[in-house]
């Protein structure tokens, strides 16, 4: 005899079908006890279609402009599988070509009309002004944060020049691109450009007091990375502890017309007294004497400029009296010019220098209202060699 299963969930016992197996089970209220669960359709049979990896590709990269001509290649592609596959993406790819297509032109435009051009350079400037350590310009004057202008300096700030000040700037030199050129060479560069710009900031070399000496600001290996090209030319302190009160400018921005005139004529001259040859006479008598030559030309020059500019009325009389005193001077230097001996070159150099920085100078000087204390001049500096100045120098 069979034992039926006693009554359940499953409802009471049913007999076999007719092929022999047993009919699906009978829930209650018409339920099944787990949800079914139906597989993705795999590609093409049905169900919601893949997003082109492509399209969407095309889409960013048309968006940032970044690479506009790998964007609309992307998108090109794109919308070919998408009509070949079925795929979704057909917008995606459309717009990504589209602004792709629009940005490639803009990039063409922008590297042949130079704006590309003017875009570097505005950044690299950017760049330059940031980085900079200085940002005192010409004519402006600053503190340290240490006080001293030897060593590195991360920063400074602008103060006024009439007021006490560690440093005034002078000028500003530029320096080319490419490889950092080494600490060594970067400080020959200011050596030669920051003396020789100096003269045009102060044109009357009498105005500057004897503790003011030329120092200079100088790219490290460090700053050039970051756009660095700068050298700063600065007068400061010769005393590390001391300060410079007031402006030393004395260019066409402080000085009239008749003091220009003057000091452009004592310029011309100052630039031949400095070649004179460090050789003395008996042992290279040539070379003095080329000097000497040209030392009578500059004088004649110069008497000549001084005769023609009209000066005012309290200047006329001492200014007639230098000029008569440089024509007695370019006198002298034409005879030792002429000298075959060493001794008689000697006697005529000696009446001729006379008048250099002379009590004839002076009395010019004073009825123009320029300084009347002739500077010193040490040539035995700190720097243990004749006619150089001593090491003074700051590095971002």
């Amino acid at each position: 005899m069979s034992i039926p299963p006693p009554p359940g969930p499953q409802g009471p016992y049913q007999p076999p079908g007719p092929q022999g197996q047993y009919p699906p089970p009978q829930w209650p209220y018409g339920q099944q006890p787990y949800p079914q669960v139906q597989p993705w359709p795999p590609y093409g049979q049905g169900g919601s279609p893949s997003v082109n990896g492509l399209a969407v590709a095309a889409l960013v990269l048309g968006i940032v402009c970044l690479l506009p001509g790998l964007g609309l290649v992307f998108g090109l592609v794109a919308l070919r599988q998408i009509k070949r596959g079925g795929q979704r993406g057909r917008g995606m790819a459309i717009a990504g070509s589209v602004l792709s297509a629009v940005g490639l032109v803009l990039w063409v435009l922008f590297f042949t009309t130079g704006a590309a051009s003017e875009f570097w350079d505005g950044a690299k400037e950017a760049a330059r002004d940031n980085s900079a350590v200085f940002s005192v310009k010409k004519g402006e004057c600053f503190d340290t944060l240490t006080g001293s202008l030897e060593g590195m300096a991360y920063d400074v700030d602008k103060v006024p020049c009439s007021g006490r000040h560690d440093g005034e700037v002078f000028a500003v030199v530029e320096l080319p691109g490419g490889a950092f050129p080494g600490d060594s060479r970067v400080t020959d560069i200011a050596d030669d450009k920051c003396f020789a710009l100096e003269s045009d900031y102060v044109l009357d070399t009498w105005a500057l007091p004897e503790n003011v000496d030329v120092y200079y600001l100088t790219p490290t290996r460090q700053s050039w990375a970051i756009g660095d090209r700068e050298i700063t030319c600065i007068y400061g302190n010769t005393d590390a502890e001391g300060s410079l009160t007031g402006s030393l400018r004395a260019d066409e921005t402080t000085l009239d017309a008749d003091q220009l005139a003057y000091l452009e004529t004592v310029r011309a001259l100052d630039a031949v007294l400095e070649k004179e040859p460090e050789d003395y006479p008996d042992e290279d008598l040539e070379a003095n004497t080329g000097w000497a030559e040209d030392m009578e030309g500059a004088l004649v020059e110069q008497a000549a400029a001084l005769r023609a500019h009209p000066w005012p009325a309290g200047a006329q009389k001492p200014l007639e009296a230098l000029a008569a005193e440089l024509e007695a001077s370019a006198d002298d230097f034409g005879k030792a010019a002429g000298a075959t001996d060493p001794d008689v070159f000697f006697e005529h150099y000696e009446s001729g220098y006379e008048v250099v920085d002379g009590p004839a100078t002076i009395d010019a000087r004073e009825a123009l209202d320029l300084s009347t204390t002739p500077p010193a001049y040490d040539y035995d500096d700190s720097s243990g060699e004749d006619g150089e100045a001593g090491d003074g120098s700051l590095n971002a």
